[in-house]
């Protein structure tokens, strides 16, 4: 099975492909360790917080498996027909020979996948007797009667366990001998399987995970550790993002301004370094994902009920992104009851960093001449990019003051008014935040902005 993998491992390296293409911001630091970790064939345990692709990770290495491999028909632990361990299969190739029946196993029945829970069992995983079997007149002392557990069924195959801690310790005595002898011992039988399986397993650090621990003993056993992190820059969030956030439905477009995805990957990174969250928690890159779906929500949802062709997501959404994913942050227990505070605070600077990158070196003179002189914009996240800049023509405007040069350092359109829009309003916002206007909340989300510092 490793020599399995080591073999296509160098031979995926060798012709120069990505062995893993789905995963964003590991090339330097994950990814050869891995890669080191498989040639040198050994099981594997990854550390790390949430949200870090471990899963994701275990899942991608079925992808350096064979095609399809030849095993024992019908056998229930994918015995190889030249090296048979079972007793069933045994006898089968005994009997029957080269006319034993032979199977193909494809490479995606060759990963299990158990994520490890407190009422896992040692009969779950290696096997136990099967009451059926003896009810059907074999003897109790016969290997037939032996019903396999997860890990046997894996025999040929990557066995992957998610969350290894929430393992009871005295069922991670039971891998011991898979990780050291490669095998295993069922209760009450003079049976011993010697499998061929590679096991690779995930798990908090230990400082985090209070649920429980790794013994020693078995973290002994494990070739090699693989610590995962979060994405190191913005560009990687953005690209986790992208890749990973649901779609809008087909036929109804979405489109969400670069800026916009910029503001939600600092807000994360804010998270991410501030003393009131919980950072052995971690903040996930969930959080993004999650925050990146429920923008694009809040600007379809806009588009639907007010019959505009081509939604476009503005700032006015992002306030939905702090009730919709304040459950998926864990705070300082000192912070109880700040919880939409602290996540509003960090929008803001998140908001702010980026205008001050795309817009700080714009002219607002001729915007905030006209706010002095009494000019009031009302909006909410109903409001239409059409109703929203008539509101500078009612205000006897021609058109949008230093409209071309806010919308043309945040790589909008002129052309488009959902562009000019979402950008005249994150413009608005940012001038909010450095007190060069005023901003009201009303009742259903309305906001207006009028002249005056704050």
């Amino acid at each position: 099975m490793k020599a399995e993998l080591r073999a296509n491992t160098i031979a995926r390296l060798g012709s120069g492909a990505t062995l893993f293409p789905s995963l964003v911001g590991y090339e330097g630091t994950v990814i050869p360790t891995l890669e080191r970790a498989l040639i040198a064939g050994h099981d594997i345990i990854m550390l790390g917080e949430r949200g870090q692709a471990k899963s994701r990770l275990m899942r991608s290495l079925e992808d350096l498996l064979d095609e399809a491999v030849p095993v024992v028909g019908g056998c229930e632990i994918n015995d190889h027909p030249y090296r048979p361990i079972c007793a069933r299969c045994r006898s089968l190739v005994k009997d029957q020979g080269d006319s034993a029946p032979v199977e193909w196993l494809p490479r995606d029945r060759r990963l299990s996948e158990k994520l490890a829970t407190p009422d896992t069992s040692v009969a779950d995983l290696i096997g136990d007797v099967d009451p059926i079997k003896v009810a059907e007149g074999r003897y109790l002392g016969d290997e037939l009667t032996i019903h396999y557990g997860l890990l046997p069924r894996t025999n040929r195959g990557i066995f992957a366990v998610n969350e290894l801690p929430d393992l009871p310790e005295r069922i991670q005595v039971a891998l011991l001998n898979v990780l050291e002898e490669r095998d295993v011992q069922i209760r009450g039988y003079q049976v011993r399987l010697p499998l061929d399986v590679m096991l690779i397993a995930s798990a908090n650090p230990d400082d985090y995970t209070n649920r429980g621990r790794i013994i020693s003993p078995l973290k002994d056993r494990f070739g090699s550790q693989v610590r995962t992190h979060y994405p190191s820059h913005l560009d990687e969030e953005i690209a986790i993002m992208e890749q990973e956030a649901l779609p809008p439905p087909a036929g109804m477009p979405v489109e969400v301004p670069d800026y916009l995805k910029e503001v939600l990957a600092r807000l994360t990174f804010e998270l991410r370094l501030s003393p009131q969250i919980n950072q052995r928690s971690g903040v996930s890159v969930r959080f993004s994902i999650g925050g990146l779906e429920t923008v694009t929500a809040g600007a379809l949802r806009r588009a639907v009920r007010s019959g505009e062709q081509g939604a476009e997501a503005r700032i006015g959404d992002f306030w939905a992104v702090i009730s919709a994913s304040v459950g998926r942050v864990e705070f300082d227990t000192l912070e109880e009851g700040r919880e939409e505070e602290i996540l509003e605070r960090a929008l803001k600077e998140a908001i702010l960093a980026v205008w001050r990158e795309r817009l700080g070196s714009a002219d607002f003179g001729e915007l905030l001449a006209q706010f002095d002189a009494g000019l009031v914009i009302d909006t909410t996240d109903l409001t239409t990019p059409a109703e929203l800049l008539a509101q500078f023509h009612d205000a006897g405007s021609k058109g949008v003051p230093n409209a071309e040069a806010i919308v043309g350092r945040l790589g909008g359109s002129l052309e488009r008014p959902a562009s000019v829009a979402g950008a005249i309003e994150f413009g608005l916002e940012g001038l909010h935040l450095l007190r060069r206007i005023n901003k009201d909340t009303g009742d259903g989300g309305a906001f207006r902005f009028s002249g005056g510092r704050s």
